[in-house]
């Protein structure tokens, strides 16, 4: 197995570079890579983009233009660690502004369809704590939201 990971593929219909440049501009360690155009061989439009390769957030992609037979749905997601309020504020309003859809508990779809869960740091330490009743409260504070509010979660935690 290559040393160097993995690489997520992700299909589209026709907006393949459009959805790299996106996704790059919305993460730091971020940067386009190679792009393959189709060729007389088809069966994409001879010089239209086959595919291209991103690096987003330090992770490694792939967004191919394979036409309309497959969407995504919520079975995939990608998670956004956010540390702080304020990043996880930055995360959401920015793939929901910009034609995504709000979710339940922390998930929203952006503009392409593509589901992404914004995570605030110490979240999986309030819902996995060992006081079930604590842990408890703060799955209920958090099946109510969209956006997950980390004070808000705390206060749930603290019973308050």
């Amino acid at each position: 197995m290559p040393a160097d990971g993995f690489t997520t593929c992700l299909w589209f219909d026709g907006q393949a570079e459009e959805a790299a440049h996106y996704y790059v501009s919305m993460f730091k360690h971020s940067r386009l890579g190679r792009v393959g155009r189709y060729t007389e061989a088809g069966p994409g439009t001879p010089g239209s983009v086959l595919a291209v390769e991103f690096v987003a957030n330090g992770q490694k992609f792939v967004a191919v233009n394979g036409g309309p037979q497959f969407t995504f749905d919520e079975a995939i997601s990608f998670q956004v660690h956010c540390y702080g309020q304020e990043e996880v504020d930055h995360y959401w309003n920015k793939f929901v502004e910009d034609g995504g859809e709000a979710g339940p508990c922390g998930w929203l779809k952006d503009k392409y369809g593509l589901s992404w869960q914004i995570v605030p740091d110490g979240l999986i330490e309030l819902l996995g704590d060992a006081d079930t009743e604590q842990a408890a409260r703060t799955a209920q504070a958090m099946y109510k939201m969209t956006k997950l509010d980390m004070a808000a979660l705390e206060r749930a935690h603290a019973g308050e």
